[in-house]
């Protein structure tokens, strides 16, 4: 269908192409007409004109004003010859000379009506006249009519070498007015015709907008007008892989938002998610909204140009977790994690890459959120659902695996890091990126938080060692966690100095009762950790609003601390600022003698990572 109305646009222009040209070409016809009739009149008019002037000169050899007035018979016989010449056509003839006043005045009128007497005032345009005595040489005068043409032809009459009058021959015809009349049925003709023509195509451009606009409605999200999944399917038909980089987002805790502040909050947010991401990628970049709050990303690669789509996706992060989403009363940040497939080519089909970005977007979530994964190496598809968490922990079956903190100067172990797993079947574990996700909002996290509390506190019982383990900000925001929190607290009260809670950083803050609860732990000696710093966008106003005691620094910068001058100068810079707030450094993820040397050169006080220790079930019994 949309075809064919293309194809019938494409005549309908063309016939009014036509339709013009051809009422173009019957103007310019007409005009020519016109003209063509002007200029057999003009050549008549001179012909008539000069036989008068030679008539004249005949009969008066000079001095004309004088030869006229003498004598009245030759006026009459002058008349007489000149009265001939009119006709329907040629209405008026006559003879004027100028006078030393320069007002124009009668020698011979020949016309039949309204006679002018000799000697008697004309009033005229003398403009033209003027010329006339001034150049010596004839003008034609014209004037403009649509039914009609009038010529009026002067030529003045010189006796040696002066212009002592001006004959004046007046002509008018409407032979125009007839040709006008013949073409006029055939101007309105097309006329019409050009009217019928031009509201068909009004019909069907208006029908064209119709289906364009149906179209369109049903490839758009209704709410955030990025397109939907129908647009998904038409893409995926036609999409070259080759010229596409893919990534999978999604809304951090968007389901809390809804929760705590209502839907129309959580509509607003999308909404104006969708726009961000508008802002933050590029023209030839696709946004789909994909379900719910995640939205794909078909980021465009330029032909022979390094792939830009991680530059993109890291500025969507940033741009994303600094807006500030005000709706009437309500203000909240928000963060995004994604899932990157780079040289989606290699894969089979689009939904091969989708199903890519999509666990790589899970690992994200799993690994802390806020931040991009763009490989397999943390993937993890092998999931547990909410019910094998919920029976795993009715069987008993949840542990924690223990990592050393090393103090860099002395090499000795300062604490350890509590890190929850679930045993399966065999010896087989299951990490937290394979059910925290799964489980986070539910009694089923409540009772796994309360678990691995009673296990660290058995720890630190037992061993009379500092312990520390992982909550999200919103953990402590939750009643539920943060009175069983506190009971545990208030139950181990002497052993609650050993214990660090380790905060996930990319949360937002805008909470009044957060600061007040961190407070409240605080009181019991408790110290508190900033996790994984310096990971996407590392909100610095945090140490204005929240009492932290250490920071440790993401293991992303920490790897590659030995041979990335960038990683090396962030770090350097986290160290420095630690050192100035007096702030405890931890950094994350010393896997090779290398990194530790740098570290302990730029003045870091304590590493975590699989060259000074691996988690184990086990703490040492040597400290």
């Amino acid at each position: 269908m949309k075809q064919l109305n293309i194809i019938y646009s494409f005549f309908v222009v063309l016939l009014l192409f036509v339709l013009v040209y051809l009422y173009v070409r019957l103007g310019d016809f007409e005009l020519q007409a016109k003209k063509n009739i002007e200029s057999v009149i003009i050549k008549n008019t001179s012909y008539f004109i000069e036989n008068v002037e030679k008539n004249i000169k005949q009969h008066v050899k000079s001095n004309l004003y004088k030869s006229l007035k003498s004598n009245p018979q030759l006026r009459k016989e002058l008349e007489t010859n000149m009265g001939m010449l009119i006709t329907p056509s040629f209405k008026y003839i006559y003879v004027l000379y100028r006078d030393s006043a320069g007002k124009y005045r009668y020698l011979l009128d020949g016309s039949k009506e309204e006679k002018g007497l000799f000697d008697m005032k004309f009033d005229i345009d003398t403009q033209a006249w003027d010329s006339v005595y001034l150049s010596k040489e004839k003008k034609i005068v014209t004037q403009d009519d649509v039914s009609s043409i009038w010529i009026t032809t002067l030529y003045p009459i010189v006796y040696d070498g002066e212009v002592q009058g001006v004959i004046a021959l007046d002509f008018s015809t409407s032979l125009f007015q007839y040709i006008s009349k013949v073409l006029s049925p055939l101007k309105d003709i097309f006329l019409y015709v050009f009217v019928a023509t031009f509201s068909l195509l009004v019909v069907i451009l208006y029908q064209m907008f119709l289906q364009l606009k149906t179209k369109r409605e049903s490839i758009t999200d209704p709410l955030t007008k990025a397109y939907n999944r129908v647009y998904l399917r038409d893409l995926v038909e036609k999409i070259n892989l080759y010229n596409y980089d893919v990534a999978m987002l999604d809304l951090d805790h968007f389901k809390k938002v809804n929760d705590n502040f209502g839907h129309d909050m959580g509509d607003y947010v999308l909404v104006n998610f969708v726009k961000l991401l508008q802002k933050s990628i590029r023209s030839k970049d696709i946004i789909i909204r994909f379900g719910g709050e995640e939205f794909l990303l078909f980021l465009y690669k330029e032909k022979k140009k390094e792939s830009q789509a991680t530059e993109v996706m890291q500025r969507v992060l940033k741009t994303v977790s600094q807006y500030n989403f005000v709706y009437e009363n309500s203000s909240l940040q928000i963060t995004c994690s994604a899932g990157l497939v780079k040289e989606a080519f290699k894969y089979n089909s689009v939904q091969q890459v989708i199903k890519k970005a999509d666990e790589r977007l899970y690992s994200a979530k799993s690994r802390g959120r806020n931040r991009i994964v763009e490989s397999d190496i943390s993937a993890c598809v092998d999931r547990l659902s909410l019910g094998a968490v919920k029976q795993a922990l009715d069987e008993e079956r949840l542990l924690c695996h223990f990592q050393p903190i090393f103090t860099l100067s002395t090499k000795k172990i300062a604490k350890y890091e509590a890190l929850v797993r679930l045993r399966g079947e065999g010896e087989k574990l299951y990490y937290p990126n394979q059910f925290l996700d799964t489980i986070e909002g539910t009694n089923v996290y409540r009772d796994l938080t309360k678990n691995v509390l009673e296990i660290v506190f058995e720890k630190i019982a037992e061993h009379q060692i500092a312990m520390s383990m992982n909550l999200n900000l919103s953990d402590i925001i939750d009643n539920s966690i943060y009175e069983m929190l506190i009971k545990e607290l208030e139950a181990s009260k002497s052993l609650a100095q050993f214990l660090t809670i380790e905060l996930l950083e990319y949360e937002s803050l805008a909470n009044d009762i957060l600061l007040d609860r961190i407070v409240a732990i605080k009181s019991y000696g408790v110290k508190i950790a900033l996790d994984d710093f310096g990971s996407g966008y590392s909100n610095f106003s945090i140490f204005e609003n929240l009492p932290i005691d250490i920071i440790k620094i993401d293991g992303s910068l920490v790897k590659n601390i030995d041979n990335s001058k960038t990683s090396y100068i962030i770090v350097e810079s986290i160290a420095r600022l630690a050192k100035r707030l007096g702030l405890v450094v931890i950094a994350e993820f010393v896997h090779s003698k290398a990194v530790l040397d740098v570290l302990e050169e730029l003045d870091v006080r304590c590493g975590q990572g699989f060259y000074l220790g691996k988690p184990d079930i086990l703490m040492p019994t040597g400290q």
